[in-house]
């Protein structure tokens, strides 16, 4: 792997799999693109709560752009979960629709030049039996390169 690409949102399982790609990319010497995602409805949303409490406490908010709050959550998750880790990392982030979401990740793979990707999954089976989800399913199977799935 020279440049790997981790698609994080703010849960446990996606700090453990942050973690482990840090330290993959770290012993291997590589790169790593971290990638926040959010939808739009969830973006608007972020944006609205922050409207509001910039008109009811008088303040400002410096960046109340979607992506780029995107990225500053990506870049404060980052910084709490492998800050200590020896790695080049940058910060990437999208604003798509969930049923959109697998090709967003493969767009961004292949615009950022990443050779490895790092998602997680979900576990759906009554068996127990692990089964991925669309997006993890669909990743795998169309990303020309290595996929680390963590199941949750």
């Amino acid at each position: 792997m020279e440049r790997g690409l981790v698609v994080i949102d703010d849960t446990d399982i996606h700090g453990e799999l942050l973690a482990e790609a840090a330290e993959f990319a770290r012993n291997g010497n590589a790169e790593l693109v971290v990638l926040a995602w959010t939808t739009p409805d969830t973006a608007e949303e972020s944006v609205e709560a922050l409207e509001w409490v910039e008109q009811m406490e008088g303040t400002t908010f410096d960046e109340t752009d979607p992506a780029a709050m995107t990225r500053q959550f990506a870049r404060e998750f980052s910084e709490n979960v492998i800050g200590d880790v020896d790695v080049d990392t940058e910060i990437e982030a999208i604003i798509t629709e969930e049923g959109e979401r697998d090709d967003a990740i493969l767009a961004a793979a292949d615009r950022l030049n990443c050779d490895h990707v790092f998602l997680v999954g979900h576990k759906r089976s009554p068996t127990g039996k692990a089964i991925f989800g669309d997006v993890a399913q669909r990743v795998l199977l169309n990303f020309d390169g290595p996929v680390t799935v963590t199941m949750q």
